[in-house]
């Protein structure tokens, strides 16, 4: 699709050779004798990060002995493909890094309703308003900026600003990133239509040469000093640290104004599909996901068994992440709720007017 990101591209590759390297019909292991006293292997459908989605998986097999196999591909790709396959979707459960495909899913008639003692877990305002998913984890949006390039006083505060001529040339975006979507409803929902779609002419105008598929390579090329700022999702920064060395990492991050429109929560969900014939077992794994065990796995970073190199904020069960970033509770969103986010199709519907998709 044309507004896929890269987060399934280019991890799907391995994801779905590892599935194929297994068969076709059978997850890896000894998926007869060790899944679970109903014999079942789950499919996952995952538009998270791959290593996330095995990591957490690895323990819920551990765990309960119920075998998953994963399908990983963008999420937007797959809310397509689910809702084309209908009644005869394969997939049991679907795992995004979004809400708007799961509330697309929902509008549909598409998923199961999450059992009620798991929706306890994380805070109702980040789960699905009519009860069908239920929200794992969340991410920031934080401008990521090269102090060589653009000194911290020097960068705008409010998103409307990111479309001042005076940044042209320093301006990097990624509208097809489905992170992008939400600011661009935010502002829709901050000042109208016809003020987004100038807005969006401008990012349109300043980025030009600097429009990437996706927040990696924002922080990618704002960090080697190709361009002097974008806005991401505050963990990409915190991944490109862990995985490149801190001592490699020219590139800094800042918050908006807090309320500002470009200021937005995005969270992370998963469901259960009306489709799938095993809905116990899959039922166990939103448990395990919105549990302390599944929650740790998201909020403890590192490269060892059983952890995440996530640096999302984990939403359920009171655990806190232990990352040194900005605490959840101390972010300062623009008051935008799942509901009003909805599908995202108003969102992409601009990009498309504004020619960014």
């Amino acid at each position: 699709m044309s507004h896929a990101t890269s987060h399934g591209r280019r991890w799907a590759a391995t994801a779905l050779a590892a599935v194929a390297a297994c068969g076709a019909l059978a997850a890896c292991g000894s998926a007869s004798a060790n899944s679970g006293a109903s014999g079942a292997t789950l499919t996952l459908d995952s538009g998270q990060h791959v290593q996330t989605a095995e990591n957490l998986v690895a323990a819920f097999e551990k765990k309960t002995g119920i075998q998953i196999q994963i399908r990983s591909d963008d999420e937007d790709a797959l809310a397509d493909q689910i809702a084309t396959e209908g009644s005869h979707s394969p997939a049991d459960l679907f795992y995004t890094e979004n809400t708007p495909p799961l509330m697309s899913l929902q509008g549909k008639g598409l998923l199961s309703p999450v059992d009620a003692a798991t929706l306890s877990h994380t805070p109702s305002q980040y789960n699905s308003p009519g009860g069908d998913w239920v929200g794992v984890s969340a991410r920031t949006s934080v401008i990521v900026y090269n102090p060589s390039l653009i000194k911290a006083g020097q960068l705008p505060t409010q998103i409307s600003q990111f479309a001042d001529p005076k940044y042209k040339g320093k301006l990097a975006i990624a509208p097809q990133e489905t992170d992008f979507q939400p600011i661009v409803l935010a502002y829709d929902r901050a000042y109208g239509q016809a003020a987004t779609l100038k807005w969006l002419a401008g990012l349109k105008a300043n980025a030009a040469g600097h429009v990437y598929p996706d927040n990696e390579t924002i922080a990618s090329e704002v960090n080697q000093g190709a361009v002097g700022f974008g806005i991401v999702n505050q963990y990409y920064w915190y991944r490109m640290r862990a995985e490149i060395g801190a001592s490699r990492v020219k590139a800094q991050i800042t918050h908006l104004a807090p309320r500002n429109p470009g200021y937005v929560i995005d969270v992370s969900g998963a469901a259960v599909l009306k489709a799938s014939k095993h809905q116990a077992e899959a039922q166990k794994f939103l448990a395990f996901l919105v549990s302390k065990q599944g929650q740790e796995i998201i909020a403890h970073p590192g490269t060892g068994p059983g952890q995440s190199i996530s640096f999302e904020y984990p939403l359920a069960s009171g655990v806190s992440t232990l990352a040194p970033e900005t605490p959840f509770t101390q972010l300062q969103p623009y008051p935008i709720t799942i509901a009003q986010l909805g599908t995202g199709s108003a969102g992409i519907a601009l990009l498309r007017q504004a020619g960014l998709l």
